[in-house]
């Protein structure tokens, strides 16, 4: 039986999935695995969707899918090494650059925050990419508003000193 749920996620996920492979590229730096977890998300909120909240954002919610099946995915790959738990942002990640189709300028800084560590890269994207609040931002990755804004800061720093270099 479909309920209430199932129509709301099923008919707003097609307009996600831009959204959730851009958030995958920022998490994976590689177009492939973005697209996988793109899907994976959107079978996940599928199999799930009466799980959703009605009245609640469902780009967040989907969001908040993707970023457990990454860190669940990131756990997997270091137990398959031998390597036991690691913390996320010790993984290896690849480290293909993105293929974005925006100007040469946005392009340039979008590169540069590709090599920032993946807190401040996630933070980032969430904020400024997403249009995330700080708030909104903390709960997401489950973290003190003050250190969202000390990652932006460190980040937006980074990003400026890299820029200013080449």
């Amino acid at each position: 039986m479909k309920t209430k749920n199932d129509r709301v996620v099923r008919e707003g996920l097609p307009d996600l999935m831009p959204r959730l492979w851009r958030y995958g590229m920022v998490l994976t730096r590689n177009t492939e695995d973005a697209a996988e977890l793109a899907q994976a998300t959107a079978m996940r909120a599928l199999e799930r969707s009466g799980q959703f909240q009605p009245g609640t954002r469902l780009d967040r919610w989907c969001f908040a899918i993707l970023g457990s099946i990454w860190k669940n995915e990131l756990r997997s790959r270091s137990v398959r090494r031998g390597e036991g738990l690691v913390p996320v942002d010790e993984a290896a990640l690849s480290d293909t650059a993105p293929h974005v189709d925006v100007n040469i300028s946005a392009r340039e800084v979008l590169s540069k925050m590709m090599e920032l560590p993946e807190a401040q890269r996630e933070t980032m994207f969430l904020v400024y990419v997403e249009g995330y609040t700080y708030a909104d931002a903390a709960e997401r990755l489950a973290i003190p508003v003050g250190t969202v804004m000390s990652r932006l800061a460190n980040g937006r720093r980074r990003v400026n000193e890299q820029m200013g270099s080449d």
